[in-house]
């Protein structure tokens, strides 16, 4: 099921968006999605990092090491 969400853009960004979905011949809402899911993946990622930055039990190995167990 779809949940219509309502946002105000500046007219910048709202013409960018609307230049993209004519380019790619996509609804503007189909650009916003992609885009939220691309954000949303990456803030994830970045917590993950920040939470494996933080801890002082996650072992730290140097890029020699790294590259010597990935067999490079």
């Amino acid at each position: 099921m779809n949940t219509a969400i309502s946002v105000r853009l500046p007219k910048t960004l709202a013409d960018r968006l609307d230049s993209i979905a004519k380019e790619t011949e996509r609804p503007r809402s189909y650009i916003v999605q992609k885009a939220l899911e691309s954000y949303i993946e990456d803030y994830a990622d970045l917590q993950i990092a920040l939470d494996r930055l933080h801890n002082k039990t996650d072992p730290v190995i140097s890029g020699k090491e790294l590259r010597k167990s990935l067999g490079l």
